[in-house]
């Protein structure tokens, strides 16, 4: 294995061996608690433009499963980092190595990394850019601000696609970056799926009920989807908004969001449903968040997070508008809060 550096904007330095692509890149970089899913969160668009730091110790054991089970048709993590990689994996779904997966992927890698001192360094001082530089490879100028890229533009679809044509009710998911098992969801439910870009205009289009997807980035960048999304509250059609989903449709409301230090990236984050006792424990990849404090009387918190207090989620008093800023297809357990595709469905 080549010798393989990671460079923080700070200026600290981690060294280990690249296992996947021989490039360096540059990316925002932060971590992720999960046990396991290394391939889901790997393809999640919500990835783009990141340096994925896994703080489990052994990483590929398990290897990589078949395309149907990853959350898009490609790996949008800029870079993987991990502590110890199992080139040996072990599965009976296993395709084949992670490490050939990110080559074939061009998406480089590095091992023997004491991720739990580099978790510690971002919860201390908060996420920030990196790069990485592999032994042998030319370096390239790579002067990246995360929060000033549109990521959403890039992982959007560039067309309209449909599902389910002709099945009943129609859903149009405004495609931020939206994840396989989100669509998923809703074919499952009998609905028909109309799948827009991000900045497609869809109030000319027939439909029943509108979903706001999860994406990557800033939500400050896509005041176009926003536009739309005012548009549409023009009307009593429900609306239902996941991750960014939830920033963009409490922007659209006329509340603010704000960036978080070190962000929720995991498989065990505690929300509670605001005005009861009820608590789930959630997947969660996102470094923004709603500033509940600035919803205006029309609308309610609908969650709240359980570690910092963060919103996760709103509603409207009166109207079928709700969002989390969860994600309810990624169940941390058998089916957490998957119910929430249901209560969307009878609204429609």
């Amino acid at each position: 294995m080549r010798k393989a550096t990671l460079i923080l904007d700070d200026g600290t330095r981690f060294c280990g061996h690249s296992f996947g692509a021989f490039r360096n890149i540059g990316g925002e970089v932060v971590f992720n608690t999960a046990m396991t899913g290394y391939p889901e969160s790997l393809t999640d668009p919500s990835y783009a433009g990141q340096i994925l730091v896994l703080t489990y110790p052994l990483i590929g054991n398990y290897g990589v499963p078949a395309n149907d089970l990853w959350e898009s048709t490609q790996i949008y993590a800029e870079a993987l980092i991990v502590s110890d990689y199992s080139e040996a994996f072990s599965h009976w779904n296993g395709k084949e190595s992670l490490g050939d997966w990110l080559k074939r992927e061009q998406r480089p890698a590095i091992t023997g990394i004491d991720t739990r001192a580099l978790t510690r360094l971002l919860r201390e001082r908060g996420v920030m850019m990196g790069r990485i530089e592999i032994e042998g490879v030319e370096n390239t100028p790579l002067n990246l601000d995360y929060g000033d890229i549109n990521y959403v533009e890039t992982v959007s679809c560039q067309d309209i696609i449909r599902y389910n044509e002709g099945a009943g009710k129609r859903v149009v998911i405004v495609d931020c970056g939206v994840k396989a098992n989100i669509i998923r969801c809703l074919m499952k439910r009998g609905v028909e799926i109309i799948r827009v870009p991000w900045d497609y205009d869809f109030n000319s289009l027939d439909f029943d009920g509108l979903l706001i997807s999860n994406g990557p980035g800033n939500p400050d960048n896509c005041q176009v989807t926003v536009n739309h999304i005012q548009r549409a509250m023009q009307n009593n059609k429900p609306v239902f908004g996941i991750c960014m989903g939830n920033q963009l449709l409490a922007k659209a409301s006329g509340a603010t969001v704000y960036k978080l230090k070190y962000g929720h990236r995991s498989h065990n984050q505690p929300v509670r449903m605001v005005g009861t006792e009820r608590c789930f424990i959630t997947s969660q990849n996102h470094g923004y968040a709603v500033d509940g404090t600035t919803l205006n009387e029309e609308w309610l918190p609908l969650f709240e997070n359980m570690n910092d207090g963060s919103n996760e989620g709103i509603r409207h008093r009166y109207k079928p508008w709700f969002s989390v800023q969860f994600h309810p297809e990624a169940a941390a357990g058998p089916t957490d809060t998957e119910f929430l595709f249901d209560e969307f469905i009878k609204l429609l």
